[in-house]
C-alpha cells in the first residue's frame, strides 16, 4: 500500500513537472509572437518628407521598402524642388526636407534651426536630345550655350538644328547646383522651365535640339549625358573630384529628428539602403567621397 502511495505521488509530480513546463514554454511562445508586434508598434504613425525631386526616387524607394517592413508606418514622399522642402520643414509643414543644397545656400532659411542627415551623393550632367549629333562640350560652349550666345548644335560641331534650352525653377537645388559647378556661376537665358525632373527628361526626349540638365539617377537610354571638357558624368569621376557638377542629397529636420521621423532616417543610412537601394539608383554613398564639400 505504501509503495503504491509512492508511486502515485512520484506521477503526480512529474504530471506537475510536465504542466508547469509546458505553461512556460506556451508563455515563451506567446511572448515571442508577441514582440513582432510590438516593434511595430513603436515605428507606427506618418512621416512627410518633401523637397528635392534628385532625391524623390532614393526616398520613395526607401520608403516603400521600410513600410513593408513596418506596416503601421505611413512615409509620404514630395517633389516641389529643394527650396520647397527647406521651407517646409523649416515652418514644420514636413517633418522632412530634402534639399540637394545646404540649407545655409537658400535665403530666407534659418539653417541654425535644422539637422542635417546626409544621405547620398548625386551626380549631375548637362542632358540632350540624342539627335543633336554632339556627346562632349567644353565648360565655354555650355555657359555659350546656357547663357544664348551659342544658338545652334552646328556652332559645336553638331546638327544644323536650333538649341532649345530646358531650365528648372529659381527653387531647385538642381538647378542651383549646375548653376555653381557647370556654369561657373552665370544668369541662364530664358527657356523651357519645369519643375519635375521627369518632365525635364520627357521634354529633351522628344524635342529635337533640346538641352538641360539632371541627376544622374533620371538618365536611361532615351536622353544622353554630355561628357563635360572630356570627363564623363560617372561614379568614379565624381568620387575622385574629377567630375565636378554634384551635390551632397541632404534631408533636413528641425532639430533632433525622434520617433517615426528617426527611426526611417535611420533606414536611410543602415547598409541596406547604403550598400543596396543607394548604388542601384545612380546615387554615390557620401562616405565613399575622396573630396567633401561645406556650406
Amino acid at each position: 500500500m505504501f509503495k503504491l502511495k509512492k508511486i502515485g505521488l512520484i506521477v503526480l509530480a512529474l504530471i506537475l513537472t510536465i504542466a508547469v513546463a509546458g505553461c512556460a514554454g506556451s508563455k515563451k511562445e506567446e511572448n515571442k509572437a508577441g514582440e513582432a508586434p510590438k516593434t511595430q508598434e513603436n515605428k507606427s504613425g506618418s512621416v512627410t518628407a518633401v523637397g528635392s525631386t534628385a532625391l524623390q526616387p532614393l526616398v520613395e524607394e526607401a520608403a516603400t521598402q521600410f513600410m513593408s517592413k513596418n506596416p503601421n508606418a505611413q512615409i509620404v514622399v514630395q517633389g516641389g524642388g529643394s527650396g520647397t522642402g527647406l521651407t517646409q520643414v523649416s515652418q514644420g509643414a514636413a517633418d522632412i526636407g530634402n534639399s540637394d543644397v545646404f540649407a545655409e545656400e537658400k535665403k530666407g532659411i534659418d539653417a541654425g534651426q535644422l539637422k542635417d542627415h546626409k544621405v547620398a551623393v548625386v551626380g549631375m550632367a548637362a542632358v540632350v536630345n540624342p539627335n543633336v549629333g554632339v556627346k562632349d562640350l567644353t565648360q565655354k560652349q555650355l555657359i555659350d550655350i546656357f547663357t544664348g550666345k551659342i544658338t545652334n548644335w552646328k556652332e559645336v560641331g553638331g546638327a544644323d538644328q536650333k538649341i532649345t534650352l530646358v531650365n528648372r525653377p529659381k527653387g531647385s537645388g538642381t538647378r542651383a547646383t549646375f548653376k555653381k559647378y557647370a556654369l561657373n556661376g552665370v544668369e541662364e537665358a530664358s527657356g523651357i522651365e519645369e519643375d519635375s525632373s521627369g518632365t525635364v527628361k520627357k521634354i529633351i526626349k522628344e524635342t529635337p535640339g533640346a538641352i538641360g540638365y539632371l541627376a544622374l539617377a533620371y538618365l536611361d537610354e532615351s536622353v544622353l549625358a554630355l561628357k563635360l571638357d572630356g570627363v564623363e558624368p560617372k561614379k568614379e569621376n565624381i568620387v575622385s573630384g574629377k567630375y565636378p557638377v554634384w551635390s551632397y542629397e541632404h534631408m533636413y529636420t528641425k532639430g533632433e529628428p525622434t520617433g517615426l521621423k528617426k527611426e526611417f532616417l535611420d533606414y536611410m543610412l543602415s547598409s541596406e539602403v547604403q550598400d543596396t537601394i543607394v548604388p542601384k539608383l545612380g546615387y554615390i554613398p557620401a562616405t565613399e567621397m575622396k573630396v567633401t564639400r561645406n556650406p
